[in-house]
């Protein structure tokens, strides 16, 4: 069959730099996955909503929960890190271990997840920050501006070196972090809110599972989003082999740990029932009323502008993550090969990050011209998209981890290589089928709209699955630069330089 599409080789020959540079320790790409994560927004915004509809006070069991499944996961795939090189992350296993036509079907599957995620955030924060100046006084203005305000910073980070990228993220991160910290000691000096005392639901397997822990179980996975981020920066760490795996497991244990001890701080605060009262009738205002009830007033005014800086630090580095993402399949002939070059002097994904731009600013105006919701509509729409794509990819990932050690034996640990990636696969498929069964509910109550999200995630894969099929260079063999680009010598002085 006859195509236009350019080869792998000749993807890299035009001359310009395809490699992406960095020193990034495990540290940094910790920051990146955990901003990633918004784990202020995920306390401010999910914990309610999975305390009100989900299984009540013993929702942080919840978190608990995932972040098993998700360590049983992570097992298997940083054993497969070790045997590919490149930033694709979930579509490089997947090709690997399933094949071009999967491979390229989650690639697409994953720009379209991040991008919905992504749009998402845009829409909160759009409000979010439309909120709070108008609350200070300040002019009411509609969200999309300030939503295309932050797009030109992020824009600005995402173009140059990922350490910038990384110290800003760090700021950020401590600052949400630290004051929901704060909030949970002032919680725990003060020996909970309720008759009595601190919260045991979430220690106890009868409560688990009383109301709808399904649903509490998708809210809760929801907060890891941006998890494979530890390996889509393979590239630009100091040393692969250790940073990626260490990286993982501290993201992993990070989030997990300060969602379960948060939430159950959150509960204790209010007391079990208490806790389910204000989550539901007042979920947006949970997170403020407990800080202004348990530090001050201060600190309610701190949560607010924390929440902003949160959502920030989460666009930045889903911005990161699919830039990367394009960057790769650029690199792949599945997308245009100018998508592949990096920036001579920031090392940077410079094109791939523009291309993530223009994709942002295309969301944002369609939902403006649409007349969406920020919140009720931008917000939970392509959250839900998000969600349901995300977790499928980590259970595609999982068999391909298994396909891939079952066929090459390059790897003979049975835990590694068997064990935990066949336990991950059965918590993460429960979770899928959970989340699929549950969509209607994770946008607005519409079976219709829930449909044709179903559509549009399977239509994607298929259309990746597709360009397999036209382009039959793309993704072949591996997604990575061979190691003897004739680029290397001039990329290394620049980068120097």
């Amino acid at each position: 069959m006859t195509t236009n599409a350019p080869t792998h080789s000749s993807a890299v020959s035009d001359g310009a730099p395809r490699r992406l540079a960095g020193t990034l320790g495990p540290g940094a790409i910790v920051f990146m996955v955990v901003a990633a994560a918004a784990p202020l927004t995920v306390i401010a915004g999910t914990v309610p909503l999975g305390i009100a509809a989900g299984n009540g006070a013993a929702y942080p069991a919840s978190y608990i929960v995932c972040t098993v499944v998700l360590l049983f996961f992570a097992v298997g795939f940083t054993a497969m890190a070790k045997h590919l090189p490149g930033a694709g992350a979930f579509y490089t296993y997947i090709t690997q271990g399933l094949g071009r036509h999967a491979g390229l079907g989650s690639a697409f599957l994953a720009l379209l997840s991040y991008t919905a995620v992504q749009g998402a955030v845009y829409g909160y924060i759009g409000a979010a920050v439309n909120d709070f100046v108008t609350a200070h006084g300040g002019p009411e203005l509609p969200w999309y501006v300030w939503a295309l305000a932050v797009t030109a910073v992020v824009a600005i980070l995402g173009y140059r070196h990922i350490d910038l990228s990384g110290k800003v993220l760090g700021v950020l991160l401590v600052c949400e972090v630290g004051i929901v910290l704060v909030i949970d000691a002032a919680v725990i000096v003060r020996g909970g809110g309720g008759d009595e005392g601190f919260s045991t639901a979430a220690f106890h397997p009868a409560e688990f599972f009383s109301g709808a822990p399904g649903i509490a179980l998708i809210f809760a996975i929801a907060g890891y989003i941006g998890f494979e981020a530890t390996a889509v920066f393979r590239d630009e760490a100091r040393d692969p082999g250790r940073t990626i795996p260490r990286a993982t497991y501290v993201a992993l244990l990070v989030i997990g740990g300060f969602y379960a001890l948060s939430s159950w701080a959150m509960v204790s605060a209010w007391g079990d029932e208490g806790a389910v009262v204000i989550a539901t009738e007042n979920p947006e205002g949970m997170i403020t009323e407990t800080a202004t009830r348990y530090v001050g007033a201060i600190a309610g005014d701190l949560v607010q502008i924390f929440l902003i800086t949160s959502l920030f630090a989460a666009l930045l580095s889903f911005h990161n993550v699919l830039s990367r993402y394009i960057f790769s399949l650029g690199n792949s002939a599945a997308l245009p090969a100018g998508c592949g070059r990096s920036h001579v002097k920031h090392a940077s994904p410079y094109i791939a990050s523009v291309v993530q731009t223009a994709s942002a600013l295309v969301l944002i105006v369609a939902s403006a011209v649409a007349g969406l919701d920020p919140v009720t509509e931008v917000f939970a729409w392509f959250a839900g998209v998000s969600s349901v794509g995300i977790v499928a990819l980590m259970t595609l990932t999982s068999v391909a981890v298994l396909v891939y050690f079952g066929r090459t034996r390059v790897d003979r640990r049975v835990w590694n290589t068997v064990i935990a990636p066949l336990l991950g696969l059965v918590g993460l498929a429960g979770l899928l089928i959970m989340t699929v069964a549950n969509l209607p509910l994770l946008v607005g109550g519409s079976s219709t709209l829930a449909a044709v999200i179903g559509i549009l995630l399977v239509g994607t894969f298929a259309g990746g699955a597709a360009v397999a099929v036209l382009r039959p260079h793309a993704a072949r063999h591996d997604t990575a630069l061979p190691q003897h680009d004739t680029n290397d010598t001039i990329i290394d002085k620049e980068i120097a330089r």
